[in-house]
C-alpha cells in the first residue's frame, strides 16, 4: 500500500517550526499529513496547515522527496518550504479545527539540538544555508 504525505518546512530566523503529536510527544516532526484522494500536493499542504495551525501558508520550493519502505507499506513524502514563517509565531491551537486534537506542541526549534524525525532533518539548518534543492531520499526501515 502507498501513502502520500506532505510536510511543511517553516523557517523563521535561525529556527524551524516543529510539532509534537498527542499520540507520541517523544520527538519533534514537521507539520503536515496525508493527502486526501484527488488532492494536489500544494492543496494538501495548505489544508493540513490550516487544520493543524490555523494559518494559510505561502508555499515556496519543493525541498525534499522521501520514499520510505516499511514492510509492505510505502510512503512518499513531499517537503515544501513555507515562506511566511512570521505568520506562525503566535499560534493558538485552540482556534484550529484539528490542532488541539492532533498536536501537543508547536514551536520554532533548532533541529540539530532536538530529537527530530526523520533524522535527516537534524541537518535542516545547514541544508538551508547550502540551498541545494530538491533532495531525493530513498530509505527502508533498515536504514532509518
Amino acid at each position: 500500500m502507498r501513502i502520500v504525505r506532505v510536510r511543511a518546512v517553516i523557517p523563521y530566523q535561525d529556527k524551524f517550526l516543529f510539532v509534537q503529536h498527542r499520540h507520541d510527544s517523544s520527538f519533534w516532526a514537521l507539520p503536515g499529513g496525508k493527502l486526501d484522494p484527488g488532492e494536489t500536493l500544494e492543496d494538501g499542504v495548505t489544508r493540513e496547515l490550516i487544520e493543524e495551525l490555523g494559518v494559510t501558508p505561502e508555499i515556496g520550493k519543493l525541498l525534499y522527496v522521501q520514499q520510505l519502505f516499511r514492510g509492505d507499506e510505502e510512503s512518499l513524502e513531499f517537503f515544501f518550504e513555507i515562506t511566511n514563517g512570521e505568520a506562525y509565531i503566535d499560534l493558538d491551537l485552540q482556534n484550529t479545527t484539528h490542532g488541539m486534537l492532533e498536536l501537543a506542541r508547536a514551536e520554532f526549534i533548532e533541529p540539530a539540538n532536538n530529537y527530530v524525525l526523520p533524522e535527516f532533518l537534524r541537518d535542516l539548518t545547514s541544508d538551508f544555508e547550502r540551498g541545494e534543492w530538491p533532495k531525493v531520499l530513498v530509505r527502508t526501515a533498515s536504514n532509518l
